[in-house]
């Protein structure tokens, strides 16, 4: 399986089994977030297991451009020399975000209250069509000076003395989430985000490694102004969203037997493997561990027959990535599988839920779209095989791959390159596994 190229079409073969034990890249989530916080901290913050992909690299350029000194040490190993709190300069061209929307939204929190300046952002063709409403109403509220161009990207923000504001999320969104907190750094009181269902808790785990003075209660998180940040360390785990379409993979395929090693099991980030074990699957956590102070372990994955379930929306923050996933396996399952309540997906990359149910039918596959998710009736059987069109987002890309190897007679994947932006090596490691099972 040769390695695509721009804008690519690869052909994904079907596999006898999965085997194996392997590691997968260290998470992206993480891997922003101690970048970006690493950079207004005092000292330098040493990042190992970095997930590099081209969205974390994006990450690196924007502080660079900024002002901010990142050294590497190999691959996975980055040294951030941090600059304090106020230390982000505005660089003299925008900063491109590229197709990161974790990057653009918590940057623009650290950059509401930075002391001077206008700071540009803008990114690409895809990431222009995300929404920035969502984080430029709450900053404003906090007395940023933030300019969307019609909710959408270019955003251009100009440093202001902050107040801390009592917020309460419209949609369940992490991104959102951690915005203001981090703006809630510079803000003069205490700045409250109230969320209606648990989202990814990494920035909140981070900023109390780093001194911040932020309280947690069901539903409810603070943080207070503070003076300064200091990390030192930062182990990154495993990026379960990486881990997730080889979990997926060896459940779908006869005989597979695959172990996954070192990999985040933070429960606001694993609600796939809930979803999956109610729908029959064999997936068995061991070795559990701390890693950089997220819960993580290794996991070992059984092929197993599957019957239909329902997700519903207190599931969809927790599962966010991966639901594309669910309606693949749903897709092998006996029964009818519902999702609901996921209407986040379709301002994601691509609509997520038109692009998953439009990739599954060209595959054979019974399915079909709703307001706010989608139905797939399974056929507990290998499918026949097709195309998938990602739509350059690499979720879907990945789901076309996972199908490939589950399916009769293989799937061409077009613009198969995308993965880049999470998992590079992801191809690499499919015919790794195959060769291996061979």
């Amino acid at each position: 399986m040769p390695a695509p190229t721009a804008a690519a079409s690869l052909r994904v073969e079907p596999a006898t089994r999965i085997v194996g034990h392997v590691a997968v890249p260290g998470d992206k989530s993480i891997s922003h977030r101690a970048v970006l916080i690493g950079s207004v901290c005092d000292g330098e913050t040493r990042i190992t297991g970095f997930g590099r992909s081209a969205d974390t690299e994006a990450t690196i350029r924007a502080v660079r451009a900024c002002g901010i000194v990142v050294d590497e040490d190999g691959r996975e190993t980055l040294r951030v020399h941090g600059a304090g709190l106020r230390g982000l300069r505005p660089p003299a061209e925008p900063i491109d975000c590229a197709n990161a929307g974790t990057l653009v939204r918590l940057l623009a929190g650290l950059l509401a209250g930075q002391s001077g300046g206008t700071f540009d952002l803008r990114g690409d063709d895809s990431l222009s069509l995300r929404p920035m409403g969502r984080i430029a109403e709450p900053l404003a509220r906090m007395g940023a000076e933030v300019e969307t161009t019609d909710g959408r990207l270019p955003l251009r923000i100009r440093g202001r003395p902050l107040h801390g504001i009592e917020y309460e999320l419209p949609v369940a969104s992490a991104q959102v989430k951690s915005c203001v907190l981090l703006a809630g750094l510079y803000a003069a009181g205490e700045t409250v985000v109230r969320e209606p269902q648990p989202t990814r808790d990494h920035t909140e785990l981070m900023l109390q490694a780093a001194g911040a003075r932020v309280a947690v209660r069901p539903g409810v998180v603070s943080v207070a102004a503070a003076e300064r940040l200091a990390l030192g360390e930062v182990a990154v785990p495993g990026d379960f969203s990486s881990a997730a379409p080889l979990v997926v993979a060896a459940t779908l395929v006869p005989g597979s037997e695959l172990h996954l090693h070192g990999v985040n099991l933070n429960p606001r980030r694993t609600g796939l493997l809930a979803i999956l074990e109610r729908m029959g699957a064999k997936v068995t956590v061991y070795n559990r561990r701390s890693i950089g102070g997220e819960p993580a372990g290794d996991l070992e994955i059984r092929s197993a027959p599957l019957v239909g379930t329902t997700v519903g929306s207190r599931e969809v923050p927790v599962a966010i990535d991966e639901l594309p996933l669910f309606a693949l396996a749903a897709s092998f399952a006996r029964g009818e599988s519902r999702l609901r309540g996921a209407a986040e997906l379709r301002a994601k990359e691509s609509d997520r839920i038109e692009a998953t149910v439009d990739a599954l039918r060209a595959l054979g596959v019974r399915a079909r779209g709703t307001s706010d998710g989608f139905v797939v009736t399974g056929v507990p059987s290998r499918l026949r095989g097709g195309h998938v069109d990602s739509r350059g987002d690499h979720r879907i890309a990945m789901l076309g791959a996972v199908a490939g190897l589950a399916s009769g007679e293989g799937v061409r994947v077009d613009d198969a390159d995308c993965v880049g932006v999470s998992f590079p090596g992801f191809f690499d490691l499919v015919a790794a596994l195959r060769r291996e099972a061979a």
